[in-house]
């Protein structure tokens, strides 16, 4: 159904809502939610209930302290991590380690950030990691017919994109587990990708190289020097510009809207952090007479991504209804938001990210083969959402979290395999880490539902 704003709404008649009775509701709590004061935003969060810096600090502890610690957890886990490894080997904090990290880590944050859709429904995507393998190797089939290169990742993305889509439409019409629709898809897509690859490059050994330097310079190629502290001054810039006028346009209208020192703080974490990243990756890296510098341009990749799917879940109507949906789905199905097409849409959002992952994968590999471990890449991609703070009850979980799970992901491998260790003690301290994260987000479940 399309609305007067010419936005297109859930549609009454098939939710059992043939009057359009819950589709005013949701109207009237959307405008109530904007038209709110800061009195009646105040549970909100610290951010709408404090007056300043000082206040908003105090209410953060206290948010914390009854559960909803956020990323915060992630973060400190992050740290000790780091300074583990470091303790351990100087050279794990060297600029070419830490590049090298980034760019190992990229595509299990982009693969987390895939199953974050669907995690938020209380659902899950099993085939996401064969899925993006399906995408890559279209995009790479096509690139050996002499296509030109966006043609060729355009149609790797709508084939993951339709794949993923493909398996909501039959989890909502059919009423089926998305664990039992989407190990079908693994087992399909593990079939298909072999098949694929055996079509398009018989002979090969189930491998097709890549030859477009477009796309291996999304993880083997950087930014000059230059056009790195370029880039990250217009981008925290633009970030400020946007959260400073937002929040002046909201007290205009008597809204509610953090305090200005909270956001300038915001606005100096996000410049400090650009500062960093561009400085190390900015340090020649090469060995001998090589130069290696600046920011790879899977940084990019990630950020664009990350600052688009934020916005999606943070700023719409969808976004609102995905997490409405997750909190509680009768709830929301009587409140006249399309379950089934929430759903599909968000299966087909998976799929479009799981097709980025695919080529960012393939990338960094410079070849896609059919003996890639689609079942390995789900579960980190999994494990990073989940350490990020996504529920697995659905409902609760960001974007960002899933980047920092997957950067903890990558962090454990590395500084591991700097230590000497195999992928044995690789794979058992993962477990580690993903156990304790899903203990904390069950312990703080608990405690808030007590309270």
């Amino acid at each position: 159904m399309t609305s007067t704003d010419g936005s297109t709404g859930p549609d009454p008649a098939e939710d059992g809502d043939p009057d359009g009775t819950a589709v005013q509701v949701v109207t009237e709590a959307e405008r109530s939610e904007e038209e709110a004061t800061p009195q009646q935003a105040a549970a909100a969060s610290p951010e709408l209930m404090a007056n300043s810096l000082a206040e908003y600090s105090r209410i953060w502890v206290r948010r914390v302290r009854s559960g909803e610690s956020g990323a915060l957890p992630v973060v400190i886990g992050l740290v000790l991590i780091v300074a583990y490894f470091q303790f351990k080997s100087s050279l794990f904090l060297s600029a070419g380690n830490l590049v090298n990290l980034i760019t190992q880590a990229a595509f299990i944050m982009t693969l987390g950030m895939a199953e974050v859709f669907v995690l938020l429904l209380g659902e899950i995507d099993l085939s996401a990691g064969y899925n993006a393998a399906l995408g890559a190797t279209i995009m790479a089939w096509l690139l050996t017919s002499s296509v030109p290169w966006w043609v060729a990742v355009l149609a790797g993305l709508a084939f993951s994109a339709v794949f993923a889509g493909l398996e909501g439409v039959i989890i909502t019409t059919l009423n089926v587990p998305s664990f039992v629709v989407t190990l079908a898809g693994y087992l399909a897509g593990f079939g298909l990708l072999i098949y694929f690859i055996d079509t398009a490059a018989p002979g090969s050994g189930g491998t097709i190289r890549l030859s477009n330097s477009i796309i291996t310079d999304i993880e083997g190629g950087s930014l000059s020097p230059a056009a790195g502290w370029i880039v990250m001054i217009v981008a925290v810039v633009l970030a400020g510009v946007y959260m400073l006028t937002r929040d002046s346009r909201r007290r205009a209208n008597n809204l509610a809207a953090p305090p200005v020192s909270v956001t300038i703080l915001k606005i100096a974490l996000m410049a400090i952090a650009g500062v960093v990243v561009v400085l190390i990756c900015n340090t020649n890296r090469g060995v001998g007479f090589t130069v290696l510098e600046g920011v790879p341009w899977v940084v990019l990749v990630v950020l664009v991504l990350l600052v688009l799917w934020t916005t999606l879940l943070n700023r719409t109507r969808f976004g609102r209804y995905v997490y409405a949906i997750g909190g509680n789905a009768e709830a929301a199905r009587r409140a006249g938001i399309n379950l089934r097409r929430i759903r599909v849409v968000a299966f087909a959002l998976c799929g479009l990210t799981a097709g980025v992952t695919g080529i960012i994968y393939t990338s960094f590999l410079g070849s896609i083969s059919n003996n890639v471990n689609g079942g390995q890449l789900v579960l980190f991609a999994v494990a990073a959402a989940v350490i990020g703070g996504t529920s697995l009850f659905g409902g609760r979980g960001r974007m960002l979290g899933a980047v920092l799970g997957g950067l903890v992901v990558a962090v454990i491998y590395n500084g591991l395999l700097l230590l000497g260790f195999g992928a044995a003690a690789q794979n058992i301290w993962t477990a580690v880490v993903l156990l304790a994260a899903v203990t904390v987000d069950s312990l703080s479940r608990r405690g808030s539902t007590t309270r």
